[in-house]
Order: C-alpha cells, then structure tokens, then sequence
C-alpha cells in the first residue's frame, strides 16, 4: 500500500511583491511572510512535508501517536496497528549564496544579494518547518561564512545573523565552496547555489560533477537584475566593472548587441552544464516573487522522491 503524493501547482493566492516584502527591515520576518503566503496558496500544512512514502504496518504499543492508528485495519482484525512511514522531508540542506561585490548591484530600490539572501533565509525557514537540517556557505573570492546543518534551537537565528552580514566580497570564485561542500557533505543532502554566476564557469561543469558525483541532489538559481537582461542605458560615460574596481568608457548603444549576445551565450552555457548533469537550473531576475523560487523546490523535492519509488532506489531519511 502507498501514499501517492501529487505534484502541487504553482500558489494560487495573491504573490508578494518583491519590492514590498524589501520595506521589511527583519530578515527572518521577510522569509515567515513569504513562506505563510506560500502556504496559504497551497491550502496545504506545513507539517506534513514534501511527500510521504507508507512502508509498511506494525502493531500499536502505548505512547504511539494514536493519529496513526488505521481503523479500517482495526475493524477487520480488532487489533491496533500503526502505519509507519518514510518522510523525504528529513533531509540535510546546505544553502550556498554568492556575496561578491557584482552582487550588489541593484535597480529596483535592492540589490541582488539582498534579493538572495531573502530568498536563502525564506528557503531556511520553511525547510527548519519542515524538521529539516539547515546549512549556510557565503562565499565571493574566498569562502566567508560556513553555517553546517542542523535542526537545533536558535540555529535558524544564527543563519539568518550570517545572511544579514554585508557583502564586502570583490570577484566571485565559484569553485571554492562546491569543493567545500563535496569535502564535507558526507550524507546524501540538498545543495542549492544562489548567484549571478556572472564568472569565469571553465571549472563549472567540473565542481558540479564532483558533488554530483556524491548523489547530492543540486539546484541552481541564478539571479539577475532586470536591467542586466534589458541593457537599456542610454548615455555614454565612464563605467565601473563592480568586480575589479576599474572604470571603463561605454556607449550603450554601441555596446548593447554584444553584451546581449554574451550574455545570452553565457547563460546558455551555465543551462547547458546544469542540464547535461541532471541539475535543477532556475534563471529569475530579481523582481520575481519568491514565492515561485519556494514552489520550484518544492515541485523538485516531490518529483525526485517519485523518480526514486520507480526506480527502487529510495532512501531511508538519516537521522538529524
């Protein structure tokens, strides 16, 4: 006998406006209305998980959560039995978030990183709902905070102090902290990237296969500005390249069909290696709700516990 769980759509209530949700000063505070509007979308509870798999029935000893009794069972047999069940939701999480100084740029009245790191700290608090283990890497140049996960009181406080840390970072080395994550993550876990990946991605393909290669389950959401994607400055002048510091003299007009091709050519790219290794890839600009960023690894998180039952290769959760 099975629980069959079923995909849930996209939220169905009003979606936050991103630019209202950044007038919240509180970061933890941001993240408990985008996952409360979520689930109020859903009209689902957010303790009963992503998806549940029946294993199997054993007989009812006292203390046993009586919620779990099966009464049709009990009808035929007059005995009690408890219904056991594997939870996919019981899962090490590790949230890797770009704080390079490209990522503070922003048009909308907030930057990209403030815009990631909402979305890092929402991601946290609804998987901390979940019962699930949480984990934070900040990283630009260099790794800069490194947060393992846990499910333990004040944890969620103190990822959510992390994230509230300026970015002072310069170039972005992406690289560093999926090797990081490959060396330390010993169980099967979580591992979602955050960032422009607006970088050097020679190596890319290389650091994802190496987590890939330790059967981590690997989402990345890559985040741009609305303007970077438009490319609709006008005047021409003196430019800084916010990763190295350097200005540079620029005519939009000029410049804006190369820019635009290698930009997309790019993005393509990055599409191409996540693809190519079986990574959930997610490209949003910045004045997306967050809501639809939540409903992705939800909609993946469920997909994959199907991909698993049909293949025969479920795993038990570890325990936190």
């Amino acid at each position: 006998m099975t629980v069959r769980p079923t995909t849930p759509g996209p939220p169905t209530g009003s979606l936050i406006d991103p630019k209202v949700l950044m007038t919240i000063r509180n970061l933890e505070l941001r993240a408990r209305v985008v996952v409360e509007g979520f689930w109020s979308g859903l009209h689902r509870s957010p303790y009963h998980g992503f998806s549940v798999e029946f294993t199997e029935y054993r007989a009812y000893t006292p203390g046993d959560d009586p919620r779990y009794l099966d009464w049709r069972l009990f009808a035929r047999s007059d005995r009690y039995y408890i219904k056991r069940f594997e939870e996919e939701t019981n899962l090490r999480c590790h949230l890797l978030v770009d704080q390079s100084r490209s990522m503070n740029y922003g048009t909308l009245g907030y930057t990209k990183v403030q815009y990631a790191n909402t979305l890092a700290a929402t991601l946290a608090y609804f998987l901390h709902l979940q019962g699930d283990a949480v984990g934070l890497l900040t990283f630009d140049e260099r790794v800069r905070d490194y947060l393992p996960a846990r499910h333990r009181p004040g944890h969620l406080r103190h990822l959510m102090l992390a994230l509230e840390k300026p970015a002072a970072g310069a170039a972005t080395d992406l690289s560093a902290p999926l090797k990081q994550m490959a060396e330390i993550m010993k169980k099967r876990g979580l591992v979602i990237l955050m960032s422009d990946l607006l970088a050097p991605i020679e190596t890319l393909e290389k650091d994802l296969a190496g987590l890939n290669a330790c059967h981590h389950e690997i989402m990345v959401f890559l985040l741009l500005d609305p303007a970077e994607l438009r490319f609709d400055f006008s005047q021409a002048g003196l430019y800084e390249d916010v990763e190295t510091g350097r200005d540079f003299y620029l005519d939009p007009a000029l410049a804006r069909k190369g820019y635009l091709k290698r930009l997309e050519n790019h993005l393509a790219a990055v599409q191409q290696i996540c693809q190519g290794l079986g990574i959930g890839f997610h490209r949003f600009t910045t004045d997306r709700p967050l809501e639809l960023a939540l409903f992705e690894v939800l909609r993946s998180r469920t997909q994959r516990g199907k991909r698993l039952r049909r293949s025969g290769t479920y795993a038990r959760s570890q325990p936190v």
